[in-house]
């Protein structure tokens, strides 16, 4: 009789193959046109299999888009250790917040795995779900616990840390977005001025004085 612990991994496998498998056909042919058979053919699975679990396949897609979604969480939560670990090493904050800001803008907002992720929402947004509410809190209290972090050094002053952060977010990528349809700095030459601009703006309202 197997045990738990092979019985675990084997439903690990399997569980990562029908992610997969989704995410590539979701993409190519579209949530309607793709069955749940097609899924479990490429999966190398039975349809009972993916039956069994994710229940339908409006729930396989939001497992789809919580993956890529967590995806993008680890690529900002790395971003955040590399330029604001350390309120100690900001001489210069704005500078600090500038390079953050780049970061996100290029290897988050640029990368495939967002554009993934906007297409996959999109999606699910056509069969009346919000897809990305589950995560859309997270990279918010990400940022805001690094704020709270240089209000403790003195370099910031943030009563709401959760505020600051949407408020950071409003002014430098948000802005891009809604401007030039995209925030990717490295293949825009006019992202970056605006998020200096944004940078500035913020730190005019929160720098500790």
């Amino acid at each position: 009789m197997p045990t738990t612990k092979t019985l675990r991994e084997g439903s690990t496998r399997k569980r990562a193959a029908i992610l997969t498998a989704a995410r590539e056909l979701f993409l190519a042919d579209g949530f309607d046109r793709t069955s749940v058979d097609a899924v479990a053919a490429r999966a190398g699975v039975s349809k009972r299999t993916v039956y069994d679990y994710f229940g339908d396949k409006r729930t396989l897609l939001q497992a789809v888009v919580d993956g890529v979604g967590q995806s993008l969480i680890t690529t900002i939560r790395r971003i955040l250790d590399d330029t604001l670990a350390d309120p100690a090493e900001a001489a210069d904050l704005e500078d600090v917040l500038v390079t953050f800001s780049t970061r996100i803008a290029t290897d988050m907002l640029g990368s495939a795995e967002y554009a993934t992720l906007q297409r996959l929402v999109r999606a699910q947004s056509g069969l009346g779900e919000g897809g990305e509410n589950s995560l859309a809190d997270a990279p918010d209290e990400a940022l805001a616990e690094r704020f709270a972090a240089f209000a403790e050094a003195g370099l910031l002053d943030v009563p709401d840390p959760r505020l600051a952060a949407d408020q950071f977010i409003a002014l430098t990528f948000s802005v891009a977005l809604n401007r030039f349809g995209s925030a990717n700095a490295a293949e825009d030459d006019r992202v970056r001025p605006l998020l200096v601009e944004g940078v500035r703006t913020f730190l005019r309202a929160y720098r500790a004085k």
